[in-house]
């Protein structure tokens, strides 16, 4: 098993790199001292309990929220939140699929996954339709081009808003909670596609999910973060393998989703028989 603290290979084979990054709301902290390097190339998941943290960490690397401590390198260059331009371009290099697809309901599926060329390139207008139906192929939807959000499915809006992350080929992928709410086929469908675009852009991908199987089916590594009273850290990384196979209690206790162990299901109260005597 990897710790938090082991670096195995050079800044330059980083997509994405935190450097002791720490986050707080106030006097609230979130994130504590978070060191994690993301490997060119490879499908990383980030896991752990609700409100832990991992939703931000991908507001911290689209430079929506800055750093309390420490830095972010992201595609080999630092991550400067203050310099509007820097981070304008780095964005186009950054693919971002929201939580529930956030599809704009007043454009059909074809527009949806046009808007970031349209923003972006100044691509021909035939050949823009010809990028869109590829990306739509590519997510098996190109029969859906026509239609409003509203006539299609949960599962195939996801598809849309994936094709729409890939639209500008993308060297860096942030999926956040891409699995929730789906149904069995369409999550295996969807997972599936999150790694057959990763391997086809050659991109980097970084999964914010809970769903344990299908994730550890498709990831290249896991990071699990926990919380703490000094806000979430890094307490295991590796491969699906090795987690499977860590003796960290709250690791064990989270892939297997029992009810005893470090994070308590009971909160702190007072004696039962003094709430009901």
């Amino acid at each position: 098993m990897l710790s938090a603290s082991v670096q195995t290979h050079s800044h330059g084979d980083s997509a994405l790199r935190f450097n002791e990054v720490g986050f707080a709301y106030g006097s609230r902290s979130i994130i504590d001292s978070l060191s994690l390097a993301v490997r060119r190339g490879e499908l990383l998941a980030i896991m752990g309990g609700s409100g832990v943290g991992k939703t931000t960490l991908l507001r911290l690397v689209a430079g929506l929220v800055r750093p309390t401590k420490g830095s972010i390198e992201l595609l080999g260059e630092p991550l400067r939140v203050d310099d509007q331009a820097s981070l304008y371009a780095l964005r186009k290099r950054i693919g971002l699929l929201f939580q529930f697809g956030a599809l704009f309901t007043d454009l059909n599926c074809f527009e949806n996954v046009a808007f970031p060329l349209r923003e972006h390139s100044r691509l021909s207008e035939s050949l823009l339709k010809d990028l869109v139906l590829l990306k739509l192929e590519a997510v098996g939807l190109r029969g859906a081009a026509g239609l409003m959000p509203s006539e299609i499915s949960g599962g195939m809006g996801r598809r849309v808003a994936l094709a729409r992350a890939v639209a500008l080929d993308p060297e860096l992928i942030l999926y956040d909670e891409p699995f929730a709410g789906l149904d069995p086929i369409s999550l295996g469908v969807t997972a599936r596609l999150i790694r057959r675009l990763n391997d086809a852009l050659g991109a980097t991908s970084i999964v914010v999910t809970h769903d344990v199987a299908e994730t550890f089916a498709i990831a290249d590594r896991v990071a699990v973060l926990a919380p703490s009273e000094r806000g979430a850290r890094l307490v295991a990384l590796g491969t699906p393998d090795e987690l499977r196979n860590s003796t960290d209690p709250y690791v064990r206790q989270f892939l297997a989703g029992d009810e005893s162990g470090p994070v308590q299901f009971h909160m702190a109260a007072a004696a039962l028989e003094d709430d009901f005597s």
